[in-house]
C-alpha cells in the first residue's frame, strides 16, 4: 500500500503523536510505502490557529501535492484540527485517495477533547450543537470558546461528507461518539497496539517496589484517587510526569510515601515501570485507549483502571473500579500490594493480553481491512 498520514501537532503532545509515529513505522516493517505530513499547532499564532479552524484547513495544496508525488491510495488523517480542516480530505478525494479520520478523544464535537469538566464527563455538546462550550467557555477567554463552537459546527458536516470510515480507538469511544453524531455505518473500533519489541519475555510485578501513575499531571486523569488511595493502603506510589494539576497534588501527597518525578525520558519511565508492582489509571473522564495501561500490559505490570471509556474493554473488566470510589481503589491496590504471586499471575495474564489482541499483528490485520473498506 502506498499510505499518507496526516497530523496536525497538538501543543502539549501527548499519545496522539505516539500513535502516529508508530502506525507509521509499522506499515514500513510491512513493506508500505508511507510518509507523514504533520503541521504543529506550537509553531502558529493563536491567530492564524483561529483562521485555519473558521476555514477548515489551510493549504489543501500541500495535501493534493503529495498525495500525487506519493501516488498515495489512503489518507490517514489523525487530529485535523486546526490546520489540516476538512479541506485536506476533500483535497485527498479529488487527487483520488481513500480518506480515514482517525479518532483519539472527542475532539469533532468538544472543543477541549476530553469531554470533562466540572468534575465529570460532559457530553453537552453533541451533533452541530457545539453551543454548550461557548456558554460555558470551556477554552477559557470568550473569544476563543466562540471561534471552537463556530470552527467545530461547521467542519462537522464537511468532515463527516469527506471521510470514508472513522476509526476510534476503543469500542466504547465509538459507541459514545455515535450517540453524539458520528455516522455509525462508517465507524470502527481498533485500540492502539504495542510494538513485538517493547512486549516483555516475562512479569517481574511480584518483585516490584512501588505502584506507578504516569501521564500529564491533569485534573480528569485522577491521580488524586491514586495518592489517596495509596496513603490508605500503606503503598509507595511514584508519581511521573508534570501538568497544571501537579501542585495541587504535592499538597494532597504531603506526608506520604509519594515521590514525583517530573518529566521522563521513555527509557527513565521504562526502568521506572520495570520495577513497578501495579500500575494505575484511575481516569474520570472517558479515556479511549491510554498508552500508559498498554505499556504496563507490554510490560507485565499488572493494572487497576476506572470503569470509564475504554478502559474496562483494554485492561479487563475484571481490573475495572468505580472512578469515584476511593475505598474501594485503596482496597484493591491493598489486596494487590500483599499478594506478589497474585501479581505474577496478573502480570502474566497482562503479557498474554498484549500479545494477543493488542499486538502488532492483530492492528495491522484490521487496519489494511479498514484502508481497503
Amino acid at each position: 500500500m502506498r499510505v499518507l498520514l496526516l497530523h496536525n501537532r497538538y501543543r502539549a503532545q501527548g499519545g496522539e503523536e505516539r500513535a502516529v509515529r508508530e502506525i507509521a513505522a509499522l506499515l514500513g516493517r510491512r513493506g508500505d510505502t508511507v510518509e507523514v505530513l504533520e503541521r504543529a499547532s506550537a509553531g502558529e499564532s493563536r491567530a492564524r490557529a483561529a483562521h485555519g479552524l473558521l476555514r477548515g484547513g489551510l493549504d489543501p495544496g500541500e495535501v493534493l501535492d503529495a498525495v500525487r508525488r506519493l501516488r498515495a491510495e489512503v489518507v490517514h488523517a489523525h487530529n485535523v484540527h486546526p490546520l489540516f480542516g476538512w479541506r485536506a480530505l476533500a483535497a485527498a478525494r479529488t487527487a483520488g485517495a481513500r480518506t480515514i479520520l482517525h479518532l483519539h478523544n472527542f475532539r469533532l464535537f468538544c472543543a477541549i477533547a476530553v469531554a470533562y469538566r466540572d468534575g465529570a464527563p460532559c457530553f453537552r455538546c453533541r451533533g452541530e450543537d457545539t453551543l454548550p462550550g461557548l456558554r460555558l467557555r470551556c477554552r477559557g477567554s470568550l473569544a476563543e470558546a466562540a471561534v471552537y463552537a463556530a470552527g467545530l459546527r461547521v467542519a462537522q458536516p464537511r468532515l463527516f461528507e469527506h471521510a470514508d470510515r472513522f476509526v476510534a480507538v476503543s469500542e466504547a469511544t465509538r459507541d459514545r461518539l455515535v450517540e453524539l453524531g458520528l455516522p455509525a455505518a462508517r465507524a470502527v473500533a481498533l485500540p492502539n497496539f504495542v510494538a513485538d519489541a517493547a512486549i516483555a519475555a516475562a512479569t517481574q510485578a511480584d518483585r516490584g517496589r512501588h505502584a506507578l501513575v504516569a501521564g500529564r499531571l491533569v485534573e480528569e486523569k485522577g491521580y488524586d484517587t491514586a495518592i489517596i488511595a495509596a496513603r490508605q493502603a500503606n503503598v509507595p506510589l511514584v508519581v511521573a510526569g508534570t501538568g497544571p494539576d501537579e501542585p495541587r497534588l504535592r499538597r494532597l501527597a504531603s506526608g506520604a510515601d509519594v515521590r514525583f518525578t517530573g518529566q521522563l525520558s521513555a527509557s527513565e519511565l521504562d526502568g521506572l515501570r520495570s520495577q513497578a508492582a501495579v500500575v494505575l489509571a484511575p481516569s474520570r473522564w472517558e479515556e479511549p485507549c491510554p498508552y500508559a495501561v498498554l505499556d504496563a500490559l507490554a510490560s507485565g505490570v499488572p493494572v487497576l483502571v476506572s470503569d470509564r471509556g475504554g478502559l474496562p474493554e483494554l485492561a479487563g473488566a475484571d481490573a475495572a473500579l468505580p472512578a469515584e470510589d476511593r475505598e474501594a481503589w485503596a482496597r484493591a491496590l491493598a489486596r494487590c500490594w500483599s499478594d506478589p504471586p497474585a501479581r505474577r499471575a496478573a502480570g502474566e495474564r497482562a503479557l498474554q493480553r498484549a500479545r494477543g489482541s493488542l499486538g502488532e499483528d492483530r492492528f495491522y490485520e484490521r487496519l489494511v481491512e479498514v484502508y481497503a473498506g
